[in-house]
This record gives structure tokens, sequence and C-alpha cells, in this order.
């Protein structure tokens, strides 16, 4: 009986072994989501922007180009290379937090082959993987900093072209 009951703690020990990187998992999907999102943003932005760009390209087809069009053109070239820069950032935090994921879900696999099959040299293996995890996370939030930064000064140059 006792020796059921070891068994079954043993394994009660091995789940929540498991679930502290399936938690990371969650988080980096969350952050994911979000990421996600300001990727279709951005991308959509960028295709405003050329749609603009082709309409006023058009016009000056058809007629002498005034200045506030020039302007306008300039301005629209100058945002769209710093969001294909912003769009770049927000790429490479998709990538981290991706690869976040793998890292967490091979750590968890790790944990589970490791406590079944008794295989303590998986450990550092383990210890390994996690925190290669979490330096995916942080590269992924430096990056969605730098993008949010990115898209601050964006709004800033845009601001005071129309001033």
């Amino acid at each position: 009986m006792d020796n059921l009951l070891s068994g079954q703690l043993n394994a009660v020990s091995i789940i929540q072994l498991m679930l502290a990187p399936a938690i990371m998992i969650s988080a980096c999907g969350l952050l994911l989501l979000g990421m996600n999102n300001r990727y279709s943003l951005v991308v959509n932005r960028i295709r405003l922007l050329n749609e603009e760009k082709r309409r006023l390209l058009m016009k000056v087809g058809e007629k002498p180009i005034t200045t506030d069009e020039n302007v306008r053109l300039e301005s629209i070239a100058k945002q769209i290379s710093f969001l294909v820069y912003r769009v770049k950032l927000v790429r490479n935090s998709v990538l981290s937090y991706a690869i976040a994921v793998g890292l967490f879900v091979l750590t968890s696999l790790l944990l589970g082959i490791s406590s079944v099959l008794s295989i303590f040299k998986l450990n550092y293996f383990i210890i390994i993987t996690f925190l290669l995890g979490m330096v995916s996370v942080l590269a992924g939030v430096l990056f969605a900093g730098f993008e949010t930064k990115k898209g601050y000064d964006i709004i800033k140059f845009e601001v005071q072209a129309h001033e």
C-alpha cells in the first residue's frame, strides 16, 4: 500500500514539475497573441501608405506635382522605411517567443523522460533548456520594447510633419 501511495506521490510530483514550463508556455502564448496583433497593424499601415503613395504618383503623371504632394510623398517614404524596421522588430519578438515556447515544451518533455526513466544526467539539459527559454522570452520583451519606442518615434515624426 505504501509503495502504491509513493508511486502516486511521485506521479504528482512529476506532473507538478512539468507544469512550471507549461505556465511559461501559456504566458508566451499571450505575448505571441499581442505581438501578432501588432504585426497585423504595422503591415496594414504599410499597405495603406503604399496605396496612398501609388495614388499620389498617379496624380503626378497627370499633372505637375505640387509642393504639398512632394512633401507628402517624402513623408510617406520615410514612414514606410520606419515601419519596415518596426515590422522587423515585431517579427524578431514573435520568433523569440515562439522559440521560448519550443524550449519550454522541450523542458517539459525532458522532465517527463527524466522522471520516467530515472535519467538524472538529463537534469543539466532540463535546466539549460528552461534557462534558454527564459533568455528567449527576455529577447522577445526587449524587441517588443524597441518596437514600442519605434512606434512612438514614427507617430512623433508624423505629427511634426503635419505642423
